[in-house]
């Protein structure tokens, strides 16, 4: 691997880890903020923000795991890097 694949692959991995840092911080914090505005709305009976601050965090936090293992992946595949199963 040369000097410039290593700072190529360091920028597109730090881009995505900021990228999933940014989405991470909008589901951890920003939703919570607005989630009482949020209860103002109802859905099947249960105020909307806590279907956004409870349920929906969580699901968002499953799937971006597994679609940055996913990304994170390609780009080590691309740089040849990834670890061999």
């Amino acid at each position: 691997m040369t000097a410039d694949d290593r700072v190529a692959h360091w920028h597109r991995t730090r881009t995505l880890m900021i990228t999933h840092l940014c989405v991470w911080f909008v589901f951890a914090y920003g939703v919570h903020w607005f989630a009482p505005a949020l209860n103002n709305i109802s859905f099947v009976g249960w105020p909307l923000g806590y279907y956004f601050a409870a349920q929906g965090s969580l699901i968002v936090f499953v799937v971006q795991l597994f679609l940055f293992t996913k990304q994170q992946d390609a780009i080590d595949r691309e740089f040849g890097v990834a670890e061999d199963d």
